[in-house]
């Protein structure tokens, strides 16, 4: 029999379609909160607007400032069939990652609106494209790219949020802190902060902001029959020279969002301050240095909920998930949140 934590199977559960969070809680720090204290094994419910109760003292957070950029487009291929193109991230300077939604293949020539084009340059074995993007005929750079979107692109909601964006989500998917552009899926946990509340924490906590953009990949299942054996995804990462200070000292962590844990665990083994971060946690491949986990309720067989394992065991993750569930928290994205301490 295999160890129960490396089977996929076992990070499985049944989530009622209802707890399903469509739209945010208004205003942000009005959503729930579930503590759990693992010195105690006690659990309390809460609101987030009272998170500056639980956190210990003398414990610096760590939050992640990326932005999320309208990265669903939609347009017509040469033909006039219609299609939809998610970016997900840069190869290299002109290069660019993305799906799309509709049959094509390499030389095809996208159009969308405001004279923006792309041309489809490769497929890869995991569904995604290599595309080039062309402005008024001339080859765009990444953050060349990025204003042109700006003007023309949606806002990429989670499959799961199943409607299409709307004015509310061009704000409120987005972190108040939320700085330098990139990401394609927002550092959920932090979009419980209001500006006010922030400040506070900032007030009475030592902070840190490290940037690690967000793929989509962030939302792809565990397929593999043993979770070690999935291909983990990749993000950009950096961390300023302040937060590495924090990071190489010996203050108690706490990670707000499992990209900013996955951010300061790489770094905490490679001790490199940029580049590409695939590290996946599990339960036998634990945090060494974040000592307390701000995050989300996630998706069942998810490398996210993998990480929330990594921190209390898979046994007390699914008896979490099921005290959640049964006490009518909102999942995912848009839904409450979860403090383990």
């Amino acid at each position: 029999m295999k160890n129960k934590e490396l089977l996929t199977a076992s990070y499985d559960f049944t989530l009622p379609k209802e707890l399903i969070a469509t739209y945010p809680a208004t205003p942000r720090d009005s959503a729930k909160l579930l503590v759990y204290e693992r010195a105690s094994d006690t659990l309390t419910h809460a609101v987030f607007r009272d998170i500056k109760r639980f956190i210990p003292k003398d414990t610096a957070l760590v939050f992640n400032d990326t932005k999320v950029i309208k990265a669903r487009l939609f347009g017509h291929k040469t033909t006039g069939g219609k299609i939809e193109l998610l970016i997900n991230r840069p190869i290299n300077a002109y290069e660019i990652d993305v799906y799309i939604r509709g049959r094509v293949k390499p030389g095809t020539v996208l159009h969308f609106d405001n004279d923006l084009k792309a041309e489809v340059l490769t497929l890869f074995e995991d569904g995604s494209r290599r595309v080039r993007f062309f402005h008024q005929d001339s080859a765009l750079r990444f953050e060349e790219l990025l204003p042109v979107i700006d003007k023309i692109g949606h806002i990429p909601l989670p499959p799961y949020i199943d409607r299409a964006d709307e004015a509310i989500d061009q704000e409120e998917y987005q972190s108040v802190f939320a700085q330098k552009e990139g990401a394609v899926a927002a550092p959920t946990a932090s979009l419980h902060f209001t500006q006010e509340l922030y400040k506070h924490i900032e007030a009475n906590f030592p902070t840190a902001k490290l940037t690690l953009h967000v793929g989509s990949g962030t939302f792809k299942p565990v397929e593999s029959d043993i979770i070690t054996d999935h291909p983990m995804h990749s993000e950009y990462y950096e961390i300023p020279h302040e937060a590495q200070a924090l990071l190489d000292s010996t203050t108690p962590l706490l990670a707000v969002g499992t990209t900013s844990t996955r951010t300061i665990e790489y770094y905490a083994r490679t001790k490199r301050p940029s580049g590409e971060a695939n590290l996946f946690l599990h339960p036998q491949n634990p945090p060494i240095r974040v000592n307390h986990l701000l995050t989300n309720f996630h998706l069942p067989k998810s490398t996210l909920l993998m990480l929330v394992a990594s921190f209390v065991g898979l046994e007390k993750t699914l008896e979490l998930y099921d005290i959640a569930i049964k006490e009518r928290y909102r999942f995912y994205s848009y839904g409450d949140a979860m403090l383990i301490l």
